[in-house]
């Protein structure tokens, strides 16, 4: 796949820091409800004061729990069941869940969950995917892909591909229709949700993806200068400094930024299936969804992009308590619907 020059990441207006003062009044740029959340986000994690440097280890176990409130609730499944799906990189658990039972083979999503490459799982995201499911009418799959720094670039994205292609092979007893599979993910879920699609489309696979979800998606290792000096300064729910560990923790070496199944906005994108784009307003990568939105365009593939007022970064986590949320994962599962029509 050729490489592209420096990506361009276009300037934003409203790339304001989390609060910013007008005269002597302060200005909160976030939904009220997306505020709560964030707010107390922050006050969970201060359970869990610093005790010198936390492992990995650590990191995740905290984030588990921190998280854990906001994954309660939501639609019921009528079946969730798990799989080992064998790959060349060892076994990868899935989580499938089927919003109805005992009707003819149903389209499905594969879902890829964000956390930097480095934290989050299949738990944290189990909300929101039981959500995509019930309101697109859709079996979610998803992947319970290695994470970083333990498993550097490209061993997760090779296994995300085997698993796609283990769901075609084995979609009759899974009662999918293979012809009616899309991909999605949220973040660094979405970074690798466009890597697979590159993937297949350079092995002569791209007919086993109907559509891309992708949600705050993280397409390239670059930040301008006005996006970690606003919404990526210290304080925000997602940093510019955190960025850079993840991407830090994800690449092998510095040189696989400049790869395309690394960084997508540095791809030939010709030949992607349709995507839609969610992004949060008050997200310091919000301005890669922008840049990636219009070169996929320019490329001739079809790409909606959504950007929400008031939203941060893993605004969606936030469904139980937010409208903008709410209808932010109406609106994906409308597109799904469209989009894996048969």
């Amino acid at each position: 796949m050729s490489q592209e020059s420096r990506p361009h990441l276009p300037a934003r207006a409203d790339s304001t820091p989390d609060a910013v003062r007008s005269g002597k009044l302060e200005v909160d740029p976030l939904d009220p409800q997306i505020r709560r959340f964030v707010s107390e986000l922050a006050q969970a994690w201060l359970r869990y004061p610093e005790t010198g440097t936390r492992s990995i280890v650590e990191m995740r176990r905290i984030a588990e729990q921190v998280r854990a409130p906001w994954r309660e609730g939501g639609p019921a499944m009528a079946v969730t069941r798990e799989l080992q799906v064998p790959t060349a990189q060892g076994d990868v658990r899935i989580r499938i869940y089927r919003p109805q039972a005992n009707i003819d083979a149903q389209p499905g999503l594969v879902y890829l969950h964000g956390g930097g490459w480095t934290m989050f799982s299949l738990d944290t995201h189990d909300r929101i995917m039981r959500e995509f499911a019930a309101r697109a009418g859709v079996v979610v799959v998803g992947v319970d892909y290695a994470l970083s720094p333990e498993a550097k670039f490209p061993f997760a994205l090779h296994q995300i591909v085997d698993v796609v292609r283990w769901l075609h092979a084995n979609a009759d007893s899974l009662n999918i229709d293979a012809s009616r599979l899309a991909i999605g993910g949220d973040s660094a879920g979405a970074n690798l949700a466009v890597g697979t699609g590159l993937f297949l489309r350079d092995a002569g696979e791209a007919e086993r993806l109907r559509g891309m979800l992708l949600i705050y998606g993280c397409f390239t290792n670059e930040l301008s200068q006005q996006a970690m000096n606003g919404f990526g300064a210290e304080g925000n729910l997602l940093t510019s400094a955190e960025m850079t560990t993840f991407w830090a923790n994800y690449l092998a070496t510095p040189a696989d930024a400049l790869d395309p199944l690394a960084s997508p906005l540095r791809a030939q994108l010709g030949g992607l299936p349709p995507a839609f784009l969610m992004s949060g307003r008050c997200d310091v990568l919000a301005e890669q969804s922008d840049a990636f939105a219009a070169r996929l365009r320019a490329a001739g593939v079809a790409a909606v992009l959504n950007e929400y007022a008031g939203a941060t970064h893993s605004f969606l986590e936030a469904v139980s308590i937010s409208d903008v949320a709410d209808r932010a994962i109406d609106d994906g599962a409308a597109w799904l619907r469209a989009c894996l029509r048969a």
